[in-house]
């Protein structure tokens, strides 16, 4: 059984990834499942039905701009039967949560059913973690600890998603490299105890060669303190925007879960978990 729990499409502002290409090259490489997650991010990106600025705009001067929800989950409807043959097509969306807009990703929940939510950081106060002004004026160790206390916030106060994404992905953009762990391994031990009390899982992403980010994403020792905390909820991801990405070190992901004492992976339908056995 092999699932790819983090893909991206065309509906993403970073991807031109045409969804149906993604599902015919998914059945290529011997996929049996995935489940599109493109990106939402309020706070940076306009939804598709608003009007007025943003702080990014692409290449062409347009503001960017979260999925177009109705034609997003339209197409994904299409696909699914078109293929229902060959591959399992599940429907979910990667949520770039902060603390001030925690309301209209709960309306946005409300509205579209889904089957899988990833629970992710890529913001705080609306400046995004790779921008040189969120390092400006701080310590390694405080604009570490600045991102991880912004994820347990929305995790003690957001309940309505699957897995949390990429948790150590702060990896990629620190520009003085790795922070030690123990300088916010506080942090990561409440968020792990607070996703495990809400009976939420973590995912393992398999984007940290592409990266270039040593060890795995999130590392060994975060791998572990989940397991040790009693999660089990757990899902592996590519993080795909391009064809290169898709399905990536899925089947080894598998191996190195049952290595580290994990006995099941999970997929999604309707919100709720499947194990699958290592």
């Amino acid at each position: 059984m092999l699932a790819d729990y983090h893909v991206h499409s065309e509906f993403s502002d970073d991807s031109d990834y045409e969804m149906e290409e993604v599902v015919i090259d998914a059945i290529a490489k011997g996929l049996d499942e995935i489940c599109f997650t493109d990106h939402v991010d309020y706070g940076i990106k306009l939804d598709h039905d608003e009007d007025g600025d943003t702080f990014r705009h692409d290449e062409n001067g347009l503001p960017l701009r979260n999925v177009d929800y109705p034609s997003y989950f339209a197409k994904i409807a299409y696909l699914q039967n078109k293929y229902k043959d060959q591959i399992t097509i599940r429907k979910g969306l990667e949520f770039g949560l902060q603390m001030k807009w925690l309301p209209q990703y709960e309306k946005l929940y409300e509205t579209y059913p889904m089957d899988f939510i990833i629970h992710s950081n890529h913001q705080v106060d609306d400046i995004e973690i790779f921008l040189p002004e969120f390092f400006k004026g701080k310590s390694q160790k405080e604009y570490n600890r600045v991102y991880y206390e912004e994820l347990l916030k929305t995790v003690s106060h957001y309940k309505h998603y699957s897995v949390l994404g990429h948790i150590d992905a702060f990896n990629r953009y620190d520009p003085n490299g790795e922070c030690p762990l123990e300088d916010f391994e506080d942090l990561v031990y409440e968020i792990l105890k607070t996703a495990i009390s809400d009976g939420k899982g973590i995912e393992l992403n398999t984007s940290n060669v592409r990266y270039h980010v040593k060890g795995l994403t999130p590392c060994k020792e975060i791998l572990k303190m989940y397991k040790d905390l009693g999660g089990q909820i757990i899902t592996i991801g590519s993080d795909s925007h391009e064809r290169s990405h898709l399905g990536f070190n899925i089947q080894k992901s598998q191996e190195i879960l049952k290595e580290l004492g994990f006995e099941y992976f999970c997929t999604f339908k309707d919100m709720e978990p499947i194990f699958h056995k290592l």
